[in-house]
């Protein structure tokens, strides 16, 4: 199970990435996506928060009201990291805190579907360690995520409809290979 100390663990390793990368162009575009890596970046920020959001409503039938967390039209790199690891705190304070029996909507994908408390640092994990790839590809900083952490991501979300949208998650002894695959990354 893909854990908050797991989480925690990815949010320094995506902070301190981004943070050696602060003085590059943030205006390229990130890996493969049309954004550039700032407004990925940004969209992480909001995927990471989202989560936390989500499960605090309690809601069982779709999303809170709200609007999506942003830094704005330029958030600066150093900005867009400290809001990273912001966001990271807020999300793993809702799940310590909530019930054990705690549930919400965690996605729209085709229907709402609610999860157990423990779902939602992976969700918020899963949108952080692909889009720190993208970020990273195009600042041309190293990302790769210790193999323990890609395993657990990878089963812990080996039944999650986004895969089903993207392509198969496999299995093979390249936990972190098998992530990118299934979302139509590739190493770099």
């Amino acid at each position: 199970m893909f854990s908050v100390a797991d989480m925690d663990e990815l949010t320094a390793l995506v902070a301190s990435a981004w943070a050696e990368g602060v003085d590059r162009d943030w205006s390229a575009p990130a890996g493969t996506l049309d954004w550039s890596c700032a407004k990925t970046a940004d969209h992480t920020v909001d995927t990471v928060l989202a989560p936390a959001f989500f499960l605090a409503s309690r809601k069982l039938d779709g999303y809170p009201p709200g609007e999506p967390f942003t830094l704005g039209a330029r958030p600066q790199p150093e900005e867009l990291v400290e809001a990273l690891v912001t966001a990271t705190r807020i999300l793993t304070a809702v799940v310590a805190t909530a019930e054990p029996d705690a549930r919400a909507t965690i996605w729209y994908r085709p229907e709402p579907e609610t999860r157990p408390r423990d779902d939602f640092v992976p969700r918020a994990g899963l949108e952080l360690i692909l889009h720190a790839h993208d970020v990273c590809t195009d600042l041309g900083v190293a990302f790769e995520p210790p193999a323990h952490l890609c395993e657990r991501m990878r089963e812990h979300t080996r039944d999650w409809p986004m895969w089903q949208f993207w392509s198969e998650l496999g299995r093979t002894d390249d936990a972190w290979g098998d992530l990118l695959a299934a979302s139509g990354r590739r190493r770099v």
